[in-house]
């Protein structure tokens, strides 16, 4: 069959994501199909869109829905309004059945998959997008296909694929270029799954709880093969590259091992490390560590499901920044359990951090089927007739927005390396510039003070 896979994420704050999930998708599909790839970051504008799909004639046509929003409560923008501009044009010049998957699309897939109109989905990995057009062509039933639904099915629980993934050579897709000149920025992954239980995570619905490990051989080849296609840096999108200690530090040997030469940035959880985890990580290349720590508060770290405690934060980042490598931290403040007291411990404890940056968000973006949910639901902050597609955030009875905004604005006192949100259009602009004259990775090690 002939298919057109579209990544349809045009976030580019901070910087843009090379969509990884294309590749996995195409390199499940193989030969068996005729398979063209297109990422509207580095499309012009919509003409060359319809061209390909007058030249191409798709028969099927994949949606990658990798955002339904920013995230950012601060200035919080849903993008499914431009979703649907999307389909509404592949309809007028496409006669091919509409497939929709990716992360976003499996928070919410029976609601997004009406909104949209599309005429299938692929709930979880997208992979599963092969079984489906295997029944297509075969004219079989595709209503016992696990992870696929269609308007007339509800949303049913698919088990997580098993290794191995098969991952397209990023060379065979056009819009690699587009990454290479934005940044040199491309994307690794690990590993799959993930066996914390924070209380806002969609992880666990998107690729399930149990860790499925890729060979570190594996991945180190393929971190060359993204180096000699051009890579100058290289960010993995595990949910926590240190989720699993042995299988990271054999995923650094193997980067040693294959002379990897470029540097390499990864999203940790602060557990307490082994002596001397981060030198041996920095010995194989990483240079950034971003850590999800959301609070220095121990009692709202039990309520936002942390595995970990406020002094193993500070260990961990004490031995990054002691192996010379560049920290940031993500700060969740107003959650479950926030008080104006257990702010002020938290402000007070980033005050302790460091050659830091610390990202601070005010709220918790409340997504369906997770603990956060529930406890929305119990407290009356939201109800059943609450529709979550559009950006609706948690925040502490026990305290306001305005001021956990306030109290982070005069703790600043103006430094750089306090950053409300993600920046906004402005740091997104800054960061394009300083990728036209040849920087690359996320650039925040800037603003470390």
């Amino acid at each position: 069959m002939r298919v057109l896979l579209i990544s349809a994420n045009r976030l580019i704050e901070p910087y843009p994501v090379y969509p990884v999930g294309l590749d996995y998708v195409s390199g499940a599909l193989g030969s068996a199909h005729a398979v063209k790839t297109v990422d509207l970051n580095a499309l012009p504008g919509d003409a060359e869109l319809i061209d390909l799909l007058k030249t191409f004639q798709p028969e099927v046509t994949g949606i990658a829905l990798r955002n339904i929003d920013n995230t950012d409560t601060t200035d919080p923008r849903g993008f499914m309004g431009e979703y649907g501009d999307l389909v509404r044009l592949l309809r007028r010049h496409s006669q091919a059945r509409i497939v929709l998957g990716g992360s976003g699309f499996t928070i919410f897939p029976n609601r997004i998959l009406s909104f949209l109109k599309a005429d299938f989905g692929i709930i979880g990995e997208g992979e599963r997008l092969a079984l489906l057009l295997e029944a297509l062509e075969k004219g079989r039933d595709t209503t016992s296909l696990p992870g696929v639904i269609s308007p007339s099915q509800k949303e049913t629980a698919a088990p997580p694929l098993e290794q191995p993934f098969a991952r397209d050579a990023v060379t065979s897709h056009p819009y690699l270029a587009y990454y290479l000149k934005n940044g040199g920025m491309l994307n690794l992954q690990t590993k799959r799954g993930c066996p914390f239980h924070c209380t806002y995570c969609t992880y666990p619905a998107i690729e399930g709880r149990r860790m499925r490990l890729i060979l570190p051989e594996e991945i180190a080849r393929t971190a060359r093969s993204l180096e000699t296609a051009g890579a100058r840096y290289l960010f993995i999108t595990d949910s926590s590259f240190n989720a699993d200690l042995r299988h990271s530090r054999a995923v650094a040997r193997a980067f040693k091992e294959a002379g990897l030469s470029i540097p390499w940035g990864a999203f940790f959880t602060p557990l307490k490390p082994p002596d001397g985890y981060y030198q041996e990580m920095a010995a194989a290349g990483l240079t950034h560590v971003e850590f999800g720590t959301d609070t220095l508060c121990d009692p709202v770290l039990a309520a936002y499901g942390k595995p970990f405690t406020a002094g193993q934060a500070f260990e961990a980042h004490s031995q990054a920044v002691a192996a010379g490598l560049h920290v940031a931290h993500y700060f969740l403040l107003g959650g479950p359990g926030e008080t104006p007291d257990t702010l002020e411990k938290t402000l007070d404890g980033i005050d302790r951090l460091e050659k830091t940056v610390s990202f601070l968000f005010c709220g918790m973006r409340i997504y369906p089927g997770t603990p956060l949910f529930s406890q929305a639901r119990l407290e009356g902050l939201i109800d059943a007739a609450c529709d979550l597609l559009d950006p609706v955030f948690y925040r502490s009875p026990a305290i306001s927005r305005q001021h956990i905004l306030d109290r982070v604005r005069t703790k600043a006192n103006g430094r750089i390396n306090w950053v409300v949100g993600s920046g906004g259009v402005e740091t997104a602009e800054i960061i394009s510039r300083m990728y036209q004259r040849g920087y690359s990775g996320p650039l925040w090690e800037f603003l470390i003070r």
